[in-house]
């Protein structure tokens, strides 16, 4: 049994990306044999998970898969580029080398020149000494001789130094240059994947091949667009997806999902808890200890938190966002924008401020979840009349729950607070009476032109006591004006309406009475 020299074609047909890897799905069309054979198929990515690897046979007659396997082996670098596609670092790696040979003949040519002046001067000298010792007097041409053979000799030593000096500095370049290249131009094997796929066949004739497996390096996160047109808003739901994983993906059917796969693979960790009861002390039973603290509200409570894998709040179960039109992500690890889903509706505005928080008043935009599907928390893109306004949050809303968004703080409200506490104790009934005053300013900068009243909403919170002990209530009769509403929570809220340029004060008083058993308060 042989394998196929030229592997046969598998591209990515389907992908279904988890938070922190994806699924891959290809297909292809086999033209199988009669009886065992062995296939190539390919190239795939190299980070496909083996254990994963998952294949299904279609066909009119029977074929059955024996054996799947990826094998990976490195690929050879490619040829060198032709004359007509060299870069500059090679052509200036070029240049420099004809340089150097040039320079190095002409080093050559001096050599020779002051070897050949060396023995012209040893043989003028050997005549000066025959001359001499035969009485022969020539003075005025052995002088004239030696100068020339002097300056001749200088002139081509300086001409050596010069060309030796270049040689030096064009060998340090052509090493720059060289180097340069080989970080910039050099790409080293590529690790590349094959699919060996081992079937039986009873008859000649195609099948239709369905494979799958997990690849790391890829993973999404919902990303919205709201536009806001007077009373409408558009909310537009996008995927941003990563992907490295050696391979495009072109034209595929993109399913998105919140489930976290190798969640399994860690189980509860289980501790015990002991629990010890022992009788309250004399002290304990004469006092009663109470302290104030600070707790979210929430409609149906936060996700919660998976140690080490921060991903998508999905509200605790599973969720499948799937792109209506095929998508094609390249393999370059940079954010993708994919479009899910979109929907109109309308929505109620209101200009909201909790001094207590912010002194901002904040446009506050509440609309149902018209999508079809779980609104996941992400970052949202903020568009109104003016055009682009900011990013905000969208936390999880279920399909047809209501939901808000902040459209940015109003440069033209300002809101001032203060507050007050008079403590008192009464020796005879041995109670304390914490009296605490807010006041609250409000104002309006109107431009030219404006004539219509705006309504802020104005909240602000009073303790809620857990204890028989403590007691807390609002003085209505103090308060100026008189709070629109009081919630079971302790928030209070004003609807005030301000004209353009106007002012408002805003007075809120409380009492916290406690017993004289109460400790903390």
């Amino acid at each position: 049994m042989s394998t196929a020299p030229k592997p046969i074609a598998l591209p990515v047909t389907a992908v279904t990306c988890l938070e922190d890897r994806a699924h891959v799905e290809r297909t292809a069309v086999l033209d199988l044999e009669p009886g065992v054979q062995r296939l190539r198929l390919g190239p795939v990515s190299a980070l496909a998970v083996d254990r994963t690897l998952h294949a299904e046979l279609t066909a009119d007659h029977t074929a059955t898969v024996l054996d799947v396997r990826i094998v990976r082996d490195w690929t050879p670098r490619g040829p060198v580029p032709s004359a007509d596609e060299d870069s500059a670092l090679r052509l200036r790696v070029h240049a420099l080398e004809e340089e150097q040979g040039t320079l190095g003949q002409r080093r050559d040519r001096l050599h020779a020149r002051l070897d050949l002046l060396g023995r012209l001067a040893a043989d003028l000298l050997r005549e000066i000494g025959e001359g001499a010792g035969s009485g022969e007097s020539e003075g005025p041409r052995w002088a004239r001789e030696l100068d020339r053979v002097d300056r001749e000799r200088d002139t081509h030593g300086e001409q050596l130094r010069t060309v030796e000096a270049r040689l030096a500095d064009l060998a340090d370049e052509l090493d720059r240059t060289r180097r340069a290249m080989t970080l910039a131009e050099e790409e080293p094997a590529e690790l590349v994947g094959h699919i060996e796929l081992t079937v039986e066949s009873a008859g000649a004739g195609p099948a239709g091949l369905r494979l799958g497996h997990l690849v790391p390096c890829a993973l999404w996160r919902p990303a919205y667009r709201a536009v806001l047109d007077a009373d409408a808003l558009t909310l537009e739901t996008d995927a941003v997806v990563w992907q490295r994983t050696g391979e495009d993906w072109s034209g595929v059917r993109l399913t998105l999902s919140t489930a976290r796969s190798s969640l399994a693979t860690d189980p509860p960790r289980l501790d015990e808890d002991r629990l010890t009861l022992k009788d309250r002390t004399a002290a304990e039973r004469r006092t009663v200890d109470v302290e104030l603290r600070e707790e979210e509200i929430g409609d149906l409570g936060p996700a919660t938190p998976v140690v080490g894998l921060p991903g998508v709040d999905d509200g605790g179960e599973a969720r499948v966002l799937v792109s209506p039109a095929p998508v094609s992500v390249p393999s370059d690890g940079r954010a993708h924008r994919v479009p899910v889903s979109a929907f109109t509706t309308d929505a109620g505005s209101e200009y909201a401020c909790a001094p207590e928080l912010s002194p901002l008043v904040t446009q506050v935009v509440r609309f149902e979840n018209r999508s079809g599907h779980a609104l996941l928390a992400g970052p949202v893109d903020l568009v109104r009349g003016s055009g682009f306004s900011g990013r905000g949050t969208l936390d999880f809303t279920a399909p047809g729950a209501a939901a808000e968004l902040a459209f940015g703080s109003r440069d033209d409200h300002r809101v001032v607070r203060e507050t007050e506490e008079f403590r008192d104790s009464s020796g005879f009934t041995q109670r304390t009476v914490v009296t605490r005053t807010v006041r609250l300013s409000l104002s309006r900068f109107s431009a030219p032109g404006e004539e219509d009243d705006r309504v802020v909403v104005l909240r602000e919170r009073i303790p809620v006591s857990e204890v028989s002990a403590v007691e807390v209530r609002l003085r209505k009769e103090a308060c100026s004006p008189a709070p629109d509403a009081v919630d079971d929570e302790g928030i209070v809220r004003w609807d005030l309406a301000l004209p353009p340029g106007g002012h408002r004060t805003v007075t809120l008083v409380y009492e916290l009475s406690a017993s004289g058993k109460v400790a903390g308060l």
